[in-house]
């Protein structure tokens, strides 16, 4: 079981009462706090021989003195015949008030100590503190795996609003709740008789009559010596038993003194156990620290967000999870479909080919890549992997490469189809691996390996294609990616462009409805996005959406894409064809891998074509003022320099440090890599101090711009390669 999965049946199984746990403990939170403000701190330094001649000028009578957590006194003693409990001023020794230990139902604390159940219920307590841990401990990890890492923590979080209130909340409190709980399990398990504190049994000690008075205060040596910020509690000498003596209780430990003489009748040290259940009181309580008395009670107040959050995101994830229809059992298959998915997506082409085959009139057996085996009926065999990460399985299928490697080769075919995202360096490196291992082990193929950028629906259809000739039979694999929500963009604004060969382009501005923060929550509406992520556009018609890098961010106000007519575009189109005022259907992909996400020294943006507009985006968002220099090629100056008179007010604004253009269909004219190897002194230094690099357009474009920057970076002893596995070189292509 993974991360995940954990996370995810803990949190539903025992959310329930890690809320109640936490709610309470945030009401408790208000204890210290009370505390605090209801009297004068002692100073630390002062000596407690002087704090109680004060004490005892104020109130002749006291027996017992406190020093609180949150630093107050409080003296116990009788006046008369009537018991006293009163607030003591450590600067004069007035009388404050009566002393009031918690004014907090007691039930509070037993609803959140024992569940009002007694010890059965302070081992519930102890077994959701437990949970608790576990469920830090996996969030933690689940946390910096969405986020990319340590270095990516504190970076813009996506998705729902649900997720990112989710994750949000995990990023500020995680830490604390972990803490909370580990020290709420030390604490059970010092309550439940789990571990002893190790204290040693009092001492036989008594006081012996060596003068005719006993001595004051202010004579006895210890108390002298001892400050009022290590004292707990001072005992003074019962006035009707001449052998009673003075017991003092520090954060170092107890001792006892002979009220006539002031010497040290004994010392017992604090144990390790003993301090350690000190602290873990402390930071599990906030007793003698107001401020993390705070920060702990709005942590358990979240505890109610987490809940509600994580049960709304597991509900969106299961309406949207994908179920295979027709399944054949494992020992009837002729066919078998094995799947290593993280998010699922890869599930939902594997629905499309199971279906497919089975309209086919095979038998189709559909599961995890970690159950990999054949039988005698199977025919053929499909694996559809994704990628995750840097590279590795996804969670549930980390063993399945072994399991495959274990096995003997077979004389079935075994065809593997990969997907990932080129971004990334180690794109398809899953699928590569199990590629490399059947075809060791001697299984044949009936396709190469495929690989699939980005979920490509098309480039899906296309080995649909080839699959079917290969089988030789008919297979209509009729994929229908499952879509988010969709929300209605009205456009406001167009530019258009002439462009090239009768293919007319056009910037398009749209605004989107403000929906009120109960519908956000539960999925609706748009998305947050950046430039340099994703809009899906839904075409009236289509079930396919068809994606464009964003020009802009949430923070613009508007969404904002270029748009170029595509040769029996269903989706270019449409969006071409509309006129401000109309709308149209879309949601929000993220793409992290090529946004950027944290203030880089400097930025070489690389683009041609439509394939300026992310990099106009980090532009315009370029509030920071990085040195961004834009490099941008076009066929006409006057048909396609996109985003041109924005360019020139960007430089102006010092959002843009410089631009180099090429135009191809002019005299004299090249290309965006002509100008990257004429400017390549330039570039090479710019490189070695650290700069990032986007590049965004066509393939063929993306080759060549990778080939001359290698040159350039080959003197400075690195490549791209390097900067991609860097995070400082990413292309968003098409």
């Amino acid at each position: 079981m993974g991360w995940k999965s954990v996370h995810r049946w803990l949190g539903l199984t025992l959310g329930t009462l890690a809320m109640v746990l936490g709610l309470s403990g945030a009401l408790l939170a208000i204890d210290p706090l009370q505390q605090a403000w209801q009297a004068p701190a002692a100073a630390p330094g002062l000596p407690v021989a002087t704090l109680v001649q004060r004490v005892q000028a104020g109130m002749p009578g006291v027996e017992e003195i406190r020093r609180l957590p949150s630093g107050a006194i409080a003296a116990f003693g009788f006046s008369g015949e009537q018991a006293q409990a009163l607030y003591v001023d450590p600067a004069d020794g007035r009388l404050l008030g009566p002393y009031q230990p918690s004014s907090m139902p007691r039930w509070v604390k037993n609803l959140h100590r024992a569940l009002l159940l007694g010890d059965a219920g302070r081992w519930a307590a102890a077994g959701a503190a437990l949970a608790m841990a576990v469920l830090s401990v996996s969030g933690l990890v689940l946390l910096l795996r969405r986020m990319g890492g340590w270095r990516q923590l504190a970076g813009r979080v996506r998705g729902t609003l649900a997720q990112r209130l989710h994750v949000l909340a995990g990023r500020v409190v995680l830490a604390v709740l972990c803490l909370s709980s580990v020290t709420a399990l030390l604490m059970s398990a010092s309550t439940l008789g789990l571990v002893a504190p190790g204290a040693e049994p009092e001492p036989e000690v008594a006081s012996t009559a060596v003068s005719a008075a006993p001595l004051p205060a202010g004579k006895l040596p210890l108390l002298q010596d001892l400050r009022t910020g290590d004292l707990r509690r001072l005992n003074l000498p019962d006035a009707t038993d001449p052998t009673d003596t003075w017991q003092v209780t520090t954060v170092q430990g107890q001792g006892w003194m002979d009220r006539y003489s002031g010497q040290t009748l004994a010392w017992q040290e604090a144990t390790a156990a003993q301090r350690i259940d000190d602290w873990a009181r402390v930071l599990h309580t906030g007793e003698s620290a107001w401020p993390w008395a705070v920060v702990l009670g709005l942590s358990g107040l979240s505890v109610l967000l987490f809940w509600a959050t994580g049960v709304l995101i597991w509900w969106q994830e299961r309406q949207g999870a994908v179920r295979i229809a027709d399944n054949c059992t494992l020992p009837q298959a002729d066919v078998l479909v094995f799947v290593a998915s993280e998010g699922g997506s890869t599930w939902g082409f594997a629905q499309a080919l199971h279906g497919a085959l089975v309209r086919a009139g095979h038998r189709v057996h559909s599961t995890g890549l970690e159950h990999f085996q054949t039988t005698p009926a199977t025919r053929q065999v499909f694996i559809l992997a994704a990628t995750y990460g840097e590279g590795q399985p996804p969670a549930h299928a980390r063993h399945a490469l072994q399991r495959i490697a274990a096995q003997a080769a077979g004389a079935v075919p075994v065809t593997v189809l990969g997907f990932g995202d080129r971004q990334y360096p180690s794109f398809c490196a899953f699928a590569q691996a199990i590629e490399q291992t059947l075809r060791a082990r001697g299984w044949p193929a009936l396709l190469p390996l495929e690989c699939i950028h980005q979920q490509s629906s098309q480039q899906f259809a296309r080995w649909g294609g080839a699959l079917a000739q290969a089988l030789g039979e008919p297979l209509a694999i009729d994929y229908r990616p499952r879509l988010p929500p969709t929300t209605a963009l009205t456009l406001v604004s167009r530019r258009d462009y002439p462009g090239q060969d009768g293919r007319p382009t056009a910037i398009l501005r749209f605004s989107w409805p403000r929906l009120p923060w109960h519908e956000r929550l539960r999925g609706h509406g748009l998305a947050r996005f950046a430039a340099g992520d994703l809009v899906g556009i839904v075409a009236p018609g289509s079930a396919v959406p068809r994606y464009y890098s964003l020009a802009s961010g949430s923070a613009d106000g508007f969404l904002e894409i270029c748009v170029r007519q595509w040769p029996g575009g269903l989706c270019s189109s449409h969006l071409l064809g509309l006129k401000p005022g109309d709308g149209t259907q879309a949601f929000i992909r993220s793409n992290p891998g090529f946004a950027l996400q944290d203030r880089p020294r400097s930025a070489l943006l690389i683009g041609a074509g439509t394939g300026v507009a992310p990099l106009a985006g980090f532009i315009r968002s370029n509030d920071g003022r990085t040195a961004m220099h834009l490099y941008f090629g076009a066929r006409d100056p006057a048909r396609d320099y996109y985003f041109e008179p924005e360019i020139q007010r960007w430089r102006d604004e010092q959002r843009l440090a410089s631009v180099q253009t090429a135009f191809s269909r002019v005299p004299g004219g090249g290309y965006v890599q002509d100008v990257l190897r004429r400017d390549r002194e330039r570039l090479r230094a710019l490189l070695a101090g650290g700069a990032i690099v986007r590049v965004c357009g066509s393939r063929p474009m993306a080759q060549a711009v990778a080939q001359v920057l290698d040159d350039i970076l080959g003197t400075l002893g690195l490549s791209v390669r390097e900067l991609k596995v860097k995070g400082r070189y990413a292309e968003d292509l098409f």
